[in-house]
């Protein structure tokens, strides 16, 4: 990294990066592995994890440059926040249960957000700009810590069920409020996410492996419309669908 970024010999697009021109990259990088992780394919993962360290490897060049921080610094403050919180494994603390560790490790968070002088709030520390399901799930994660949940998942269920009532009767409006259509539905997704804490499912993984079903499938039937001489756009809904559920009950043999 440090050649790439020689002034003499380096390579121009190296050169000419900073810490903020990196940050869709680093992005989309932690989109590969997560998506060779759900993948299972082990050279994949291993190739993805490559260009993510690489990522870290980059801001790390570029702060050294600076006088800031190290690679190895970033890498011992990770080790001391881990051995900090964790004092059930590497101090004298008797956390045993998984809801004795969370506790543990929400108040040792807490007073380390004391410590930094910052404002208090339950949500401090969770970025506006995360992808929005795992905003939401955080947002949830963060309230419930202190009470602001329901007990179990029935009421969660009912919750979806009038949410998509109300999606309904803006649906029904004689004129449509779009943007108080789009608050409904973003409601739905956020009430389908704490559906998904409450089952111990995680949203984004469930997502992503639906999304992958339904290109999988949906290839399916263009491959055998392809053996047909015909596409996607030679049949109609009913056909399409037909087609579908053919696939569905193939896949299910």
């Amino acid at each position: 990294m440090r050649h790439l970024r020689d002034p003499e010999h380096g390579c121009p697009w190296d050169l000419k990066q900073t810490l903020t021109s990196l940050i869709p990259y680093t992005i989309e990088e932690a989109y590969e592995v997560a998506a060779a992780l759900t993948e299972g394919n082990l050279a994949a993962i291993k190739d993805e994890l490559g260009d993510l360290l690489f990522q870290v490897v980059f801001y790390t060049q570029l702060t050294s440059e600076a006088g800031q921080f190290s690679f190895d610094e970033v890498a011992a403050q990770t080790a001391d926040k881990l051995i900090r919180r964790h004092p059930h494994v590497f101090g004298d603390e008797n956390a045993q249960t998984d809801a004795e560790i969370k506790a543990q490790w929400e108040a040792i968070k807490q007073q380390e957000r004391a410590e930094k002088g910052e404002v208090e709030s339950v949500f401090q520390g969770i970025p506006d700009n995360l992808p929005a399901i795992l905003q939401a799930q955080k947002l949830q994660k963060r309230a419930a810590n202190v009470g602001f949940d329901w007990p179990n998942i029935a009421p969660v269920l009912a919750k979806i069920q009038e949410e998509i009532a109300e999606v309904e009767a803006e649906l029904d409006a004689e004129h449509i409020d779009q943007q108080a259509l789009e608050d409904e539905i973003g409601d739905v997704l956020f009430a389908v996410v704490n559906l998904a804490r409450h089952a111990q499912v995680n949203p984004e993984h469930a997502l992503r492996r639906t999304n992958l079903k339904f290109k999988r499938r949906f290839q399916a039937i263009e491959q055998r419309l392809a053996e047909a001489g015909k596409t996607a756009e030679d049949m109609n809904l009913e056909e399409l669908e037909e087609c579908w559920q053919q696939v569905k009950r193939d896949s299910l043999a």
